[in-house]
């Protein structure tokens, strides 16, 4: 239980930060935000949790595959709230418009055979 709180902790500051730097540049913001901080952090638990290097190789991968759809989602928020639509619409919306990216790109890499 002391294990997994420690994760919450760890996991949880790493993410206030990144909003706490993005209040004073929103560059620097960005650039911790874009680093794949989150997914390292995932792998390293998991690794730790189980110790099981093909689990790990199985979410790089997924990572990997859904990270192009999950990009509809920082092209159709700036979009949407540069032509005036209220923040909370635009936001739902871009992240129903990454939703139907991740269907979609899900349905695609099964037709090839990609198992996620």
């Amino acid at each position: 239980m002391i294990y997994t709180i420690i994760k919450v902790i760890a996991t949880s500051l790493l993410i206030v930060a990144i909003s706490e730097l993005s209040k004073r540049s929103s560059l620097i913001g960005a650039l911790f935000a874009s680093m794949p901080l989150i997914s390292v952090l995932a792998i390293l638990w998991l690794y730790i949790d189980t110790k099981d290097v093909a689990k790990v190789s199985d979410l790089a991968t997924g990572v990997f595959w859904l990270v192009i759809p999950s990009l509809a989602f920082f092209v159709s928020l700036p979009i949407l709230l540069k032509n005036g639509v209220n923040f909370y619409l635009s936001l739902g919306l871009s992240m129903s418009v990454t939703a139907g990216c991740y269907f979609l790109m899900t349905q695609i890499l099964m037709r090839y055979g990609i198992k996620l």
